[in-house]
């Protein structure tokens, strides 16, 4: 767990215990741009961790390029070609894909959803009621990303239960609570073309196949429908790798948005009283997603050599954007480990702001995160933990997994 005596970022136990932000906070001050070693299986990397030099980074995007991977994972060039999706691609590339789909995801598009949210959100919590004691995580905060991803993608309801388990498994490939298949656990070299190094990754591809193919039921509404019908440039790999992306990406990190939002809330009563309030609504879903910053970093792989902070970056080294600690930088961020609801401007890294790979579902997130708390405030007197949470085992995706809580309903 420990490099030359401080936490080893490469290491996913590193993050059990949730962020490890005192070792954010010195790097900031003491080592901006810091060095790690690699091992036999993985190479070694740069951290940026200050917000100025990740968007430095991020808008540098012919410097510090996405066409390697994005995760600190290193791939031959097969493997690369064959599991990558936009994400991995840089311009005119990744342009001429974000240009196809971004309209399913413009804010004006998106503010059409308000009525089908509030309507998910408070069934939601119309069935937390029933009960006094339970994990927030399961009953609230896994809920509705899970109902909205099955609206985008215009897939039935009776499928989401098994795609959101599959999208944990991808996503949380480091995790013994998602996947049997631990990638620095076991060995994944049979997956390794698939998503994530992950078996999941071949059962998406096959549900994929089968709406290629029109074996599976698609709404004509949803997103899936209209890339089929109109190409955006996708070839059948491409649509797979995208299909996995939207399952993964399009609920985990919302999730465990509003899975922070909650644990804050039953750590911080205050919060509850700030929101009845109401004066919050419009600055205190940034506040929240700046909190959790699910999407811990991104990797760029340098195209030339760069100067920076007295270093020198070389052609091909791979740079971590530390997205995490950006968002709770202290040049940028008053008090930037409390959760003030009214913070504005929020200028937070959390989406991968700064560049031309930001977040194509952030205006999504945000809502989904503001209406649910909206629908739960009405509802709730009183939300304490009964446990400290439990969190995920990755140095990519971080979030509350587990909050066990106990909630006094006003009016019942």
């Amino acid at each position: 767990m420990y490099d030359n005596g401080h936490l080893n970022l490469s290491d996913h136990d590193s993050f059990s215990s949730g962020v490890p932000h005192e070792t954010f906070n010195r790097m900031r001050k003491e080592d901006p741009l810091a060095w790690t070693d690699g091992d036999a299986e993985t190479k070694g990397f740069w951290s940026l961790t200050r917000h100025a030099d990740i968007l430095l980074a991020n808008r540098e995007n012919a410097i510090f390029s996405s066409a390697q991977g994005i995760r600190i994972e290193d791939q031959s060039y097969e493997e690369y070609m064959a599991r990558r999706t936009f994400q991995e691609t840089d311009a005119p590339e990744h342009t001429n894909v974000r240009r196809s789909v971004n309209p399913n995801f413009a804010k004006p598009v998106v503010a059409k959803f308000d009525e089908l949210i509030r309507e998910l959100a408070i069934g939601i919590i119309e069935k937390a009621l029933k009960k006094s004691e339970f994990d927030a995580v399961d009953v609230l905060a896994k809920q509705l990303p899970m109902m909205m991803l099955g609206r985008i993608l215009g897939v039935p309801d009776e499928d989401l239960d098994w795609l959101v388990e599959k999208g944990d498994a991808l996503i949380g490939n480091t995790d013994p609570d998602f996947t049997d298949h631990v990638v620095d656990k076991v060995d994944t070299s049979a997956y390794r073309m698939m998503p994530f190094r992950s078996p999941a990754g071949v059962e998406l591809y096959d549900y994929a196949s089968d709406l290629l193919k029109n074996r599976r039921p698609v709404a004509e509404e949803g997103i899936l429908a209209k890339m089929m019908q109109c190409g955006n440039g996708l070839d059948e790999l491409g649509f797979k790798n995208f299909f996995c992306l939207l399952v993964a990406a399009g609920n985990d990190t919302t999730r465990y948005s509003i899975s922070m939002a909650l644990n804050e809330l039953a750590h911080n009563p205050s919060l509850i009283k700030q929101l009845r309030t109401g004066k919050y609504w419009d600055t205190c879903a940034d506040e929240f997603i700046r909190f959790a910053s699910p999407t811990m970093h991104f990797r760029r792989t340098a195209t030339q050599d760069y100067k920076l902070h007295g270093k020198t970056i070389h052609e091909g080294d791979k740079v971590l954007l530390w997205f995490v600690s950006g968002s709770r930088d202290e040049e940028v961020f008053d008090q930037p480990h409390k959760i003030q609801l009214d913070r504005s401007p929020n200028r937070h890294l959390a989406f991968g702001q700064g560049g031309i790979h930001v977040c194509l579902g952030m205006h999504l997130a945000k809502m989904e995160v503001r209406i649910v708390l909206e629908e739960l405030i009405k509802c709730v007197d009183r939300f304490e933990a009964v446990e400290e949470p439990t969190w995920t085992r990755s140095n990519f995706i971080c979030g509350v997994k587990k909050l066990q809580v106990r909630a006094t309903w006003i009016n019942r």
